[in-house]
């Protein structure tokens, strides 16, 4: 028996038992090994879904252009339904992802624009807006757009969904996935639960993404969005295609415990997969774990892992990589804490109010010799940010702008972090914004230190000075 192209190979991954690290639940833990997919993952599946979708619907003629904003696996999924059915193929994507990703859809014949991460969704530079923007320029063209695109929860409804109930013998009571554009565990979840409604659906997500306080307190919080290194889950946006009506949980992972995780499931169970692919098993155990009162040994819970390893080689897999973001051993044992023990007792922050004047900050900056501040409203909480280049463009666009209150010209808060975060991960916070970070030193009295990355070279350097390690 053949196949007429590689399409049809596409979907009845096998599912694995997870040993070693289940050991402490009395449940069988299952993970669906979707890296067995042509293209390497899950991602597969909507590629053929999405296309043919199209095509039916008469919305891209033969020999067009297929777009799509993707992390690098719905790519490479679409990228091999195009190669199969005459289609021309330009993805964008973020410059947060592993140059792997970006050589497999090249490799495949894709086009790949590379754009920023850490803009908002609707910015004209966003992965999504330009994909748009090039699906309205180029003719016979067609942005399939997964976040929304329905044939996505579609194909899970149709093929995974089936093969978990088929491959478990309906025996099937949990299943757990991360979440992105939502269409894996939506569709998969929600025909799980038309063959039984008491299968218990938990979603993952990666701390800086909307899902889980969304779905827990249904807020979309924009404090809640901010950078996270883990690949293709999380989200800054709600996509149609999740329906957080199917979930009942979310739990939260965050990077460090991530990429330990994946690099744990190949070291100790054989699986090679990727970044995602950790968060969802490290989730999934933290789940089980803290509900191991209800679990028996004849729950089944199937774990989904969406992608191969193979992509991460320059990043998960690299021993440099992990030490650079303080996800392994580090190489210096100096916390912020370090940082702030070399300081006089007496040096806390120096902050603004939101009602302050800028005339009354410059000559507290000046006074001072610093370059920001936090802005701290009555209740001590930190609303914003002033730094002196946002004065300086104030000055510059209006004279009388020493009489602006604070309020309306601050930027984004400081980030707080606490006084046990390694300097090895504190470079993360300080790449960004206005390259300070606050340290709640007295929680009962709110009061706050301010670290800037001089404060961080100086630390390190008189840690390697001194033989730290």
């Amino acid at each position: 028996m053949w196949h007429d192209s590689v399409l049809g190979t596409v979907g009845n991954t096998p599912l694995v038992r997870i040993n070693r690290l289940a050991e402490e639940v009395p449940c069988t833990v299952l993970a669906k090994v979707e890296f067995f997919n042509p293209g390497g993952s899950v991602k597969d599946r909507i590629g053929i879904s999405m296309v043919e979708d199209a095509e039916e619907k008469g919305l891209i003629e033969p020999g067009g252009t297929i777009i799509e904003g993707t992390s690098g696996n719905t790519g490479a999924g679409l990228a091999i339904a195009a190669i199969a059915k005459g289609y021309r193929c330009i993805f964008t994507t973020t410059d947060k992802q592993s140059q792997e990703k970006v050589d497999v859809l090249r490799a495949l014949g894709a086009e790949v624009l590379v754009c920023p991460t850490n803009v908002e969704p609707d910015d004209p530079r966003s992965y999504y807006s330009t994909a748009r923007r090039l699906a309205e320029e180029i003719p016979n063209s067609i942005y399939l757009n997964q976040y929304d695109n329905d044939s996505n929860t579609q194909a899970h409804i149709e093929t995974t969904g089936p093969e978990l109930w088929e491959q478990t013998e309906g025996k099937i009571t949990h299943f757990i996935a991360g979440a992105g554009t939502g269409g894996t565990i939506s569709g998969t979840g929600r025909y799980l639960k038309e063959q039984n409604e008491d299968v218990t659906v938990v979603g993952v997500d990666p701390y800086g993404s909307v899902f889980y306080k969304y779905f827990h307190e249904g807020v979309f919080d924009h404090d809640e969005i901010y950078p996270y290194v883990t690949e293709g889950v999380g989200e800054d946006i709600l996509p149609e295609n999740m329906d957080f009506d199917v979930v009942d949980d979310f739990v939260r992972v965050d990077d460090k415990t991530t990429m330990q995780m994946t690099r744990r499931l190949a070291r100790e169970e054989g699986l090679f997969i990727g970044q995602s692919c950790g968060m969802a098993m490290a989730g999934a155990l933290q789940w089980l774990h803290d509900h191991k009162a209800t679990l028996t040994e004849d729950d089944v819970v199937v774990v989904l892992l969406p992608d191969s390893g193979f992509r991460y080689l320059s990043k998960t897999y690299n021993d440099e990589w992990m030490r650079s973001h303080g996800f392994m051993e580090n190489r210096t044992n100096v916390t912020v804490e370090h940082v702030l023990k070399r300081r006089p007792a007496s040096e806390a922050v120096i902050a603004a109010s939101p009602e302050d004047t800028l005339g009354s900050v410059i000559e507290r900056m000046t006074e001072k010799g610093i370059s920001q501040m936090p802005v701290l409203n009555e209740e001590n909480e930190v609303v914003g940010s002033i730094t002196e280049t946002q004065i300086l463009n104030e000055l510059i666009a209006s004279p009388d702008a020493r009489d602006e209150a604070v309020e309306n010209v601050m930027g984004d808060p400081l980030p707080v972090v606490p006084t046990s975060l390694h300097l090895e991960h504190l470079s993360s916070y300080l790449e960004s914004g206005a390259g300070a970070v606050l340290v709640e030193t007295n929680a009962s009295d709110g009061a706050y230190s301010v670290i800037t990355k001089s404060d961080l070279i100086g630390a390190l350097a008189h840690a390697n000075g001194n033989g730290a390690s």
